[in-house]
């Protein structure tokens, strides 16, 4: 009976070691300071939405005479320059963004501006141009919703290196 009992206490205080180990590390891990903080402004967004934009943007809106049947999409090709060559009726303008005098802008950093709400839209882009001769750098590009503005896509192109370059795209919104 007396082993029975070694045992047992054995068991006990590797049980409670193992639970004060695993509590402490616990701990640690829930101490407020180790929390990120969410409302930090992380390197790489989106330029702030100026009040000319946010005009341009609310005119959009207000011009549109229906927005695209669902199952159909909105499409546009862009310039390197932020020229828009080609579109569908609902795409509105484009432009890209001065690496000067803009706050935090940087080199391949777009805006394509709808008449309708394309939040909650799928986004699918990809470096290309519409010249039948020219074939278009390589690169990346990345689609987002744009900052406080929910009828216009933000985009940003970069070189095969990850560094910030303008590039040409397509754009499709499926609706």
């Amino acid at each position: 009976m007396a082993t029975f009992f070694k045992r047992k206490a054995t068991v006990v205080a590797l049980a409670v070691l193992s639970l004060t180990v695993a509590g402490g590390g616990i701990a640690v891990a829930a101490q407020p300071g180790a929390k990120p903080d969410r409302t930090a402004v992380r390197q790489g967004e989106q330029p702030v939405v100026t009040a000319a934009e946010r005009q341009a943007a609310r005119a959009a809106m207000g011009a549109t005479v229906a927005p695209p049947a669902p199952g159909t999409v909105a499409w546009a090709v862009v310039s390197s320059t932020g020229v828009l060559l080609q579109h569908s009726a609902n795409v509105v303008s484009a432009f890209r963004f001065p690496t000067s005098g803009w706050p935090d802008t940087k080199p391949g950093q777009f805006q394509v501006l709808l008449d309708y709400d394309v939040s909650q839209k799928a986004y699918v882009a990809t470096v290309g141009t519409n010249d039948q001769v020219n074939v278009p750098p390589s690169g990346e590009i990345q689609v987002a919703p744009r900052l406080q503005t929910p009828n216009a896509v933000f985009v940003q192109t970069r070189t095969s290196d990850g560094i910030y370059s303008p590039r040409p795209f397509h754009l499709v919104i499926a609706n």
